[in-house]
């Protein structure tokens, strides 16, 4: 595949999985290869190749004879999910705490400040921001995971971050002040060297957060 050829792939992964994501392709809808070929502007050939990609990391299912769907919500699927986030993560956050560096540590600073002022404006207006707040949640969870020096942990922690976000995503109501706090916390622990608080207090963030999501299969 030439370089071009590759960028446009990039390009149509990368907002085909956003619109998965953020619902505006819903859970168990259908996924037409015509009318994706025109809303992405590639080939029928990239936009198979696509899905296939996010059918290996769980957003698509391919149904022989049928074509392709979005992957449906289910309970158990995010319960898995949050519970495989809470064994990759609070691993890899030690590692990373215990191989921190000064570039390591500048990057945390930095990420956690953009966190922390969008965390504001989404106490204002949730829907509104919410998709720059994914933006800037992942840029503190990968800054705090980012020294475990392991590329195959950065890549399982990526997938599975995006997986519980598009859960997170289809809940109306932000978690405020309290996912605002143990941020500081989570960020006050990894500063200070301490791997087993970090961890500790990681783990408490995505269980909080799988329980505010869990809101969605009441109705």
């Amino acid at each position: 595949m030439n370089e071009k050829n590759n960028t446009i792939s990039t390009i149509t992964y990368d907002l085909l999985k956003k619109d998965i994501i953020f619902g505006k392709l819903k859970p168990s809808s259908k996924l037409k290869l015509d009318n994706l070929k025109n809303i992405y502007s590639a080939s029928l050939s990239t936009i198979r190749e696509t899905l296939n990609r996010l059918a290996s990391e769980g957003f698509v299912k391919a149904e022989e004879q049928r074509g392709f769907f979005v992957n449906s919500f289910r309970k158990e699927d995010l319960i898995e999910i949050a519970n495989l986030r809470v064994l990759l993560e609070c691993h890899a956050i030690k590692l990373s705490i215990n191989n921190g560096d000064t570039d390591w540590e500048g990057n945390l600073v930095a990420s956690h400040h953009k966190l922390h002022l969008l965390e504001k404006k989404m106490q204002i207006d949730y829907k509104k921001n919410r998709e720059e707040w994914k933006k800037y949640d992942w840029g503190f969870h990968l800054a705090l995971v980012s020294n475990c020096g392991s590329k195959n942990l950065l890549n399982l922690h990526s997938i599975l971050y995006d997986k519980y976000i598009r859960y997170q995503m289809a809940v109306t109501e932000y978690r405020g002040k309290g996912a605002e706090e143990e941020h500081q916390k989570i960020f006050n622990a990894a500063i200070n060297r301490d791997s087993e608080e970090a961890s500790k207090t990681l783990e408490t963030h995505i269980l909080k957060g799988l329980e505010h999501t869990l809101k969605i299969f009441k109705n």
